[in-house]
């Protein structure tokens, strides 16, 4: 298949491309590559790139595609809180828009990277596909907009289908320090301490970003019939934890290091356990290949190898927030996040 993939130069993206082209899709990129002075050690593969903000797309731009996979978009909770306005206007309509482009250019999947943070404030029951949303953060509400209002694009003709990724982790080249379990290993690595800035009990489900790039391969190959109009959590149950539990299997993996909590740790109202039996159920292809121990020890083996500093973990390199924070201090960026004409 020709597949389109918004957000190729992100955190995920770098990762899922590859396995794209491994698995001998024609692949090609759409990233206004907002984070291209982030790249962390690793090679990223080079593809054809559409270098254009997800709001500026075209129908032009789609034309010859079989799928398009969705990734684009301000990346987390803080980032989405840095303004709302336009976290609604990128990952809520720009995203809706690209769907109704898409099903008017004739492209038949429509795979939306969409989030378990859309579960929000649910509490310590598992709550599976049939839940109610309970988002607390714009992130959060922007992903349940684009489910809700492209679920109503779909028909015979366009099969759009929703993965509910869990809490990614994982090495990149397009790191980042701003996710749970990669952030434990890096406060660990560089200085001793596991880290904690919640009282730990909040629930999280994490899941490798190759295990969200394998349900996006999944997905991609399976009958239409299986995936029309479905939602899917991407992760696996016995990938559900408290943030002290992680706490404890980086201590497991650096024995060494001391875990400590910041002196204003509280409680976390983003708290959610999920169910992720449907993806496997309904997609054999799916074979999640991780766990956070193994995770872990990928982290930490590879923050070794690179030598990771802890100006480096604490600068704005590889944190999202900091580093738009920091195009916008030196003007790079203007204040809709858009780069600056020379």
């Amino acid at each position: 298949m020709k597949v389109l993939v918004t957000g190729s130069h992100g955190y995920i993206g770098t990762v899922l491309v590859p396995m794209l082209l491994e698995a001998k899709h024609e692949v090609v990129g759409l990233d206004s590559d907002l984070y291209r002075q982030c790249t962390f050690g690793e090679e990223m593969r080079e593809i054809p790139l559409i270098e254009k903000d997800i709001r500026d797309v075209q129908p032009s731009d789609l034309e010859g595609f079989d799928a398009i996979l969705h990734l684009a978009g301000l990346s987390n909770d803080p980032l989405g809180d840095l303004n709302p306005t336009l976290t609604f206007e990128i990952n809520h309509h720009a995203s809706v828009r690209l769907a109704e482009m898409a099903k008017e250019q004739g492209i038949s999947r429509f795979i939306f990277s969409s989030s378990c943070s859309t579960y929000g404030a649910s509490g310590d029951n598992m709550i599976d596909e049939t839940g109610a949303f309970n988002p607390v953060t714009p992130y959060g509400r922007a992903k349940v907009l684009v489910e809700q209002d492209v679920a109503l694009l779909a028909d015979s003709k366009f099969c759009p289908t929703f993965l509910r990724n869990a809490t990614a982790y994982g090495v990149s080249p397009r790191l980042r320090f701003d996710l749970v379990l990669n952030n434990l290993v890096a406060w660990a690595y560089t200085t001793g301490r596991i880290y904690l800035k919640s009282d730990g009990t909040p629930w999280r489900p994490i899941v490798h970003i190759e295990d969200i790039s394998r349900a996006f391969l999944a997905v991609l190959h399976a009958p239409y019939e299986k995936i029309h109009n479905q939602a899917f959590n991407v992760g696996m149950n016995s990938e559900n934890y408290q943030i002290r539990e992680l706490a404890e299997i980086v201590k497991e993996v650096m024995p060494e290091c001391r875990i400590e909590f910041a002196q204003d740790a509280g409680p976390d109202k983003r708290c959610y356990r999920v169910d992720c039996r449907k993806l496997p159920q309904t997609l054999p292809e799916f074979n999640p290949q991780w766990n956070a121990r193994k995770g872990a020890q990928e982290l930490y083996d590879t923050y070794k190898r690179i030598g990771l500093t802890l100006e480096e973990f604490e600068g704005p390199k590889y944190q999202r927030i900091g580093h738009i924070k920091k195009l916008l201090s030196e003007k790079i960026l203007d204040e809709n996040l858009r780069w600056r004409k020379k």
